[in-house]
């Protein structure tokens, strides 16, 4: 099979294991910086040109950077028009990146998540603060990533100052609740098809509520509750993502959603569990890729 890995840097870890994968399993793999790719769009032949030459492969796998969402999806939107299988589709990646509309369709599906407000005034500040029950609570950008752009307000005033502050900025925010008893922690586990193949414990450094290994958290293999298995597979599901990790805080209530990320790093999962992640994405690929083969049906 001929396998394309859209991605920026083929140094990256996440990048490197799954050319390694594939290529443990027979596979001829090409790793292409989908920003250099370029599109005929208006012809009876949709085509990705990367280097001058026409990309003719079987399945592509997404590694898209967050900040290059509308371009990268567009790549792989150009590819299913090719009738290429693509691991996560372009839909489902745009629908994932966007935080707000992420929760929305999760709300739908009834799958657990933090009480969160959503308001575009400023005049609105004491409404939104008490639909999450008053402080401490957790402010949020909708275009932050890896816990930039996150602030606990243990105060109605800081909360005030920091809603207005964003606000101001014309940023986009959404206010939540505080999950205390969660300590600090949260569990990523990372979905393939309708498997959790790997999960891990993420636990903030100390006087630190972001639980980010990027932010200096330490990680930990955990055994996951038939509940948070099964929220972690439904919410893989809801956002039309066949590869993703999903983020997890243990509530009183449960399990709840903080995030579906639709291009999980693999180093961390991989060292802290010791499980092949990279070749379990190959085999699922190898199983399921098709032509013309698309299974997004969802709404919204």
């Amino acid at each position: 099979m001929k396998l394309a890995i859209l991605s920026r840097n083929p140094e990256l870890y996440s990048t490197k294991r799954l050319v390694e994968a594939a290529r443990e399993r027979g596979h001829e793999v090409q790793v292409v910086n989908y920003l250099r790719c370029y599109m005929d769009i208006a012809s009876h032949r949709p085509s990705v040109m990367y280097v001058g030459k026409r990309l003719e492969v079987d399945a592509v796998v997404p590694r898209i950077g967050t900040s290059h969402t509308f371009y990268g999806t567009a790549v792989v939107r150009q590819f299913e028009m090719m009738g290429v299988y693509s691991v996560n589709e372009s839909q489902a990646i745009s629908r994932s990146r966007d935080k707000l509309r992420c929760l929305q369709l999760l709300s739908r599906r009834g799958i657990g998540l933090p009480v969160t407000s959503f308001a575009h005034s400023t005049k609105d500040v004491q409404g939104v603060i008490d639909l999450v029950g008053g402080a401490p609570l957790v402010v949020k950008l909708l275009e932050g990533t890896q816990g930039i752009g996150v602030v606990l307000c243990e105060t109605r005033n800081a909360a005030e100052s920091v809603i207005e502050a964003f606000r101001g900025l014309d940023a986009n925010i959404l206010v939540q609740e505080f999950i205390k008893e969660a300590g600090g922690a949260d569990i990523r586990a990372f979905v393939v098809g309708q498997k959790v193949v790997a999960a891990m414990k993420r636990q903030g450094k100390e006087g630190e509520f972001r639980s980010n290994l990027h932010r200096g958290g330490q990680a930990e293999k955990i055994k996951l509750t038939p509940e948070e298995r099964s929220t972690a597979v439904r919410a893989a599901k809801a956002m039309g993502l066949r590869i993703c990790g999903v983020d997890l805080l243990r509530s009183n209530h449960g399990p709840v959603v903080m995030e579906v990320n639709s291009s999980p790093g693999l180093e961390g999962i991989e060292t802290t569990t010791g499980v092949d992640v990279a070749g379990k994405v190959i085999a699922y690929i190898e199983e399921h890729a098709q032509p013309n083969r698309t299974r997004d049906r969802i709404k919204g």
